[in-house]
């Protein structure tokens, strides 16, 4: 029997979809002395909830978790979802090198009221596929809440989640809701989809970047979207084009957020911020190891962003 036969034979009754939309992805801000400044995250909370957002994901890598304490992790999950308070769905995310300490990590955040966690490959041990089942497993039977994998192999040294994987772990952890997709692989994502007809109707697929197109005519529902920070209208009409699937409407904004993310991305992070401050929206440095990307570097970014014609049309400052 091949593995698509045998997750044909699963149930294929299913609990309703969890789709949160259009996911914002904050950056977190930190104090001139490196501290976080909770103050200006409560502003950047508001800001998002301004503008389009229908749920937030936080701290993700975009938010420099990996830079975070454990401690620091905790404080700014509970406080923003205390400043949030209810207005929309706080995903938490709760990647760590070990199971044990990113199980830990998602009970902190169910206990604090997150609505979901998600949780990247703990890609230091580059595991194999049966390795990540594992982890994902007991990350989920640490909650009640929804789990979302994280697939992102360019972030994660290459290790990424197969689609048969995906569904084994489905099929053992019935709250795992879902797989966050950053490859930009559609034959992952073709194949995944394909399988959880058969097995779990109710796994969903999220769009784990801006490049909305392709994987909403895949079957994605919802998208984590970083650059929202930069050109929130764009992701916006981006994502309600997307959602409807008007996908020839939809061209003239992914290419011009494919452009923004061809300014950025070579920064990583950094690049992120800097491309927030551009646009008005301070965000303070970023934390080491990280750097700033310097001055000359700074001011090309900020001439290309402002030859994407679409994004003249996005807020300057707060």
């Amino acid at each position: 029997m091949t593995a698509a036969n045998a997750h044909a034979t699963l149930p294929s009754a299913a609990a309703p979809l969890f789709g949160p939309g259009l996911v914002h992805v904050p950056c977190t801000p930190f104090t001139a002395s490196g501290a976080v400044d909770h103050d200006a995250h409560a502003r950047l909370i508001d800001f998002h909830l301004a503008h389009g957002a229908q749920a937030l994901a936080l701290p993700m890598h975009a938010g420099e978790s990996v830079s975070l304490t454990t401690s620091e992790r905790h404080l700014l999950l509970e406080r923003a979802i205390a400043h949030v308070a209810g207005r929309v769905p706080v995903i938490a995310h709760v990647s760590q090198p070990g199971s044990a300490m990113a199980a830990s990590m998602a009970a902190h955040a169910q206990s604090a009221g997150a609505a979901a966690v998600v949780a990247h490959v703990p890609y230091y041990w580059t595991p194999p596929q049966s390795m990540l089942v594992e982890h994902f497993a007991q990350i989920a039977a640490a909650v009640t809440l929804p789990v979302l994998v994280a697939n992102a192999p360019a972030e994660m040294n290459g290790v990424k989640v197969s689609a048969d994987s995906a569904m084994a772990l489905a099929q053992r952890a019935p709250n795992v809701a879902g797989l966050v997709d950053a490859s930009l692989d559609w034959q992952f994502m073709i194949e995944l989809l394909t399988l959880a007809r058969r097995a779990r109707p109710d796994f969903a697929l999220f769009s784990g970047d801006e490049y909305l197109v392709s994987s909403f005519a895949i079957g994605a529902r919802s998208a984590f979207a970083p650059l929202a920070i930069v050109a929130p209208r764009t992701v916006a009409r981006l994502f309600a084009a997307c959602a409807r699937e008007d996908y020839a409407q939809a061209r003239a904004d992914q290419e011009a957020l494919a452009a923004l993310v061809q300014a950025v991305r070579p920064w990583g992070v950094p690049g992120l911020k800097a491309a927030a401050r551009i646009m008005g929206r301070d965000l303070g440095e970023v934390r080491a190891p990280l750097t700033p990307v310097p001055a000359a570097d700074r001011k090309r970014m900020a001439a290309a962003i402002r030859a994407i014609v679409p994004l003249r049309g996005e807020p300057q400052g707060w």
